[in-house]
Parts: C-alpha cells; sequence; structure tokens
C-alpha cells in the first residue's frame, strides 16, 4: 500500500462488538492498544495496563477479526528485557496478534531495540512507535508533542532508520511536527502511521472511542469526531457509517487537515 501511494486506515478496538463493526467497515488494521487504560479503565496513563489485561481484550478482538492485520500493543514493562520481551510477545500471538506494538528507541545491552531485534529474530512482527511515548509520559513531561527542536528532530529520524534496518514492519509517529512526519516517512521504505503527525504519514490511526466522540473530556488536537457528521442509511449502523467516513477521509486525503496537525 505504501509503494501504491494507498492510505492505511488503523483504529484501536478493545472488545467483539466493536470489532464486528470495524470489520463491517473495511478498516485496514486494528490496534488493540494500551489506551484501554485511558478509555476503558478510566486512569489517567496508559501505565497500569497489564499483560492480563492486553490478553484478555486481545482474545475478544481476535475471536471477531476477519479481514483486518491485527496488531497489539506491549504494556508497559513487559519487554524491560529481551527474553520477557519475547516470552510476552509469544503469549499475544498465541491469542491471535500478527503484530506486537513497543515504544521506543535506544541501542545497548538491555535497551528497547535489544528486545525488539531478538523479538524479530524470533519470527513475530514488530511495529515499532516514536514522538510521544504514553508509557514514557512521566519522564516526557506530560502529553507534548515531541521532535520540535531541530535535534530531537534528527535523532527521532534516526531511530526510525534504525529501526527499519532492524527489521521493523511499520512505526507509529505519535504527535510530531507534521514537516518531521513527511521527511521520516521519505527516508525510510516501511509505513509510517500517524496520530497527531499530519497528512503525510502513509495512514493514520485514531482510538476508537476519540473518533466516534464518546471519549470523556477534551479531545485532543488531532481528532475528529466521525460520528457527529455521520449520516447513516436505514440498512447500516451509525457505528459502521462514521468508521467507513473516517477510513475515507485517510483514503481520500481529507483527514488530518492543518487544523489536526502540529
Amino acid at each position: 500500500m505504501k509503494q501504491q501511494g494507498e492510505k492505511i486506515v488503523v483504529v484501536t478496538s478493545y472488545d467483539a462488538s466493536f470489532t464486528t463493526r470495524i470489520e463491517q467497515a473495511g478498516i485496514d488494521v486494528i490496534l488493540v492498544g494500551d489506551s484501554l487504560g485511558t478509555v476503558i479503565h478510566g486512569q489517567p496513563t496508559t501505565l497500569s495496563v497489564t499483560m492480563d489485561n492486553m490478553l484478555y481484550h486481545m482474545q475478544h478482538v481476535s475471536a471477531a477479526r476477519e479481514n483486518a492485520l491485527l496488531i497489539c500493543d506491549m504494556p508497559y514493562h513487559s519487554y524491560q528485557n529481551k527474553e520477557s520481551a519475547l516470552e510476552n510477545a509469544q503469549r499475544l500471538v498465541d491469542v491471535g496478534a500478527d503484530m506486537v506494538k513497543l515504544e521506543g528507541a535506544g541501542s545497548g545491552a538491555g535497551s528497547i531495540s535489544e528486545s525488539i531485534g531478538y523479538i524479530i529474530k524470533n519470527g513475530i512482527p514488530v511495529c515499532g512507535h516514536l514522538g510521544l511515548l504514553p508509557q514514557s509520559v512521566e519522564e516526557l513531561g506530560g502529553y507534548k508533542v515531541q521532535g520540535k527542536e531541530q535535534a530531537a528532530a534528527e535523532k527521532m529520524l534516526l531511530e526510525a532508520r534504525q529501526l527499519e534496518s532492524m527489521g521493523v514492519d511499520m512505526i507509529v509517529l505519535e504527535c510530531i511536527p507534521a514537516d518531521l512526519a513527511k521527511r521520516i516517512s521519505n527516508a525510510i521504505s516501511i509505513p509510517t502511521i500517524g496520530i497527531g503527525a499530519g497528512a503525510d504519514c502513509d495512514g493514520q490511526v485514531l482510538v476508537l472511542y476519540d473518533l466516534l466522540g464518546i471519549t470523556p473530556g477534551k479531545l485532543p488536537r488531532f481528532v475528529k469526531n466521525f460520528l457527529a457528521t455521520a449520516k447513516s442509511p436505514e440498512t447500516e449502523n451509525i457505528i459502521v457509517t462514521a468508521l467507513k467516513d473516517f477510513a475515507g477521509a485517510v483514503k481520500q486525503k481529507k483527514f488530518p487537515m492543518t487544523e489536526h496537525s502540529y
């Protein structure tokens, strides 16, 4: 799809019912995100999400998944060393994940990159995640746009290239300037999936509850409520219509717009 210039549509899901609707809308990729910690558990961050939580929700999503590629987040402290990283990644694959997602990069023994490399070496596909890393939100000083300074931007570009060279198959870019996301997307051959990263990524992801406008509180700048404008025919569930509208807007390069970007 990247080679052909077709945008990739990604939506999070945490249960069988919503997964069925996502499949009916023809979404390309489903992400079982540790965002469930905030949108389902009601916590301020994702740090409390456990492997047991991810396995529980993965099982339900997997049961309803039909065609979409299924990616699962590895939660906080589930990949501190390469041995635990591989064990936990395999547990997620065993309940249906096609790919696992890890946040961050780095180098050297005991680093995230060592865990990523070990998982890939053992035959499990990996999605990377750069920019705003929700599992490192305390170290980052809150939910802030990343890569605004030149040094930080160059470091992120280097990390993206390193992840590609290690065999990572896809990278999520979260809350970074649109021009930096474009540079990274053009510099690597693997797909980039943006969230708050402008229109030039190879695909877009939104948290399901955000794009349906049912997340409590103020929505982030990069979110659009697609349910609010959905006009569903009598033969179609309105949630399916909203999801189709999101997918169509991404495919037609009508989302995100400038007002959704940094």
